[in-house]
């Protein structure tokens, strides 16, 4: 359920690398969510939802869906994680704004934004949610909660 063109295009290029099976389920309407879970329910063994305004304003259900149809999912939003949601590997969003007051400091000094270089985000963070893993009875290997910046127990 990823949202942005840019989104599905690096999720082809990392799932033909994995040789994993994608299927790209659309949700267009707040009435579609449900219908979506159902659809991927014994044919997907996981979910990624992407970013959209439905999705993140509808975090609470989908959280409580992939718990319902027992799928592992991973969000690209924390906040559906702080919801009950299983586990998110996106940017640091503490990270971005730091980095946009940066550029807020050098605009307001003289610098022309036109002048300053495009960057993509460097720090990633990890949040794996131990209370949604035991809710679908999925056990977390420990070296990915090793690897986690942040474990919800």
């Amino acid at each position: 359920m990823p949202g942005s063109a840019q989104e599905l295009k690096e999720i082809n290029l990392a799932a033909k690398a994995f040789r994993v099976k994608v299927h790209f389920l659309n949700v267009l309407d707040s009435k579609d969510i449900e219908s979506v879970f159902r659809a991927a329910k014994g044919q997907a063994d996981a979910l990624l939802v992407g970013t959209s305004r439905v999705l993140i304003s509808h975090r609470k259900e989908i959280v409580e869906l992939a718990a319902k149809y027992r799928l592992p999912t991973i969000y690209i939003e924390q906040e559906f994680v702080l919801a009950g949601g299983l586990m998110t590997y996106a940017p640091s969003i503490a990270d971005l704004y730091r980095r946009a007051a940066t550029y807020v400091d050098k605009i307001l000094k003289g610098v022309q934004p036109a002048d300053l270089p495009v960057e993509q985000p460097t720090k990633f963070e990890l949040i794996v949610n131990l209370k949604a893993a035991k809710r679908i009875g999925l056990t977390i290997p420990p070296n990915v909660l090793a690897r986690a910046d942040r474990v919800i127990k």
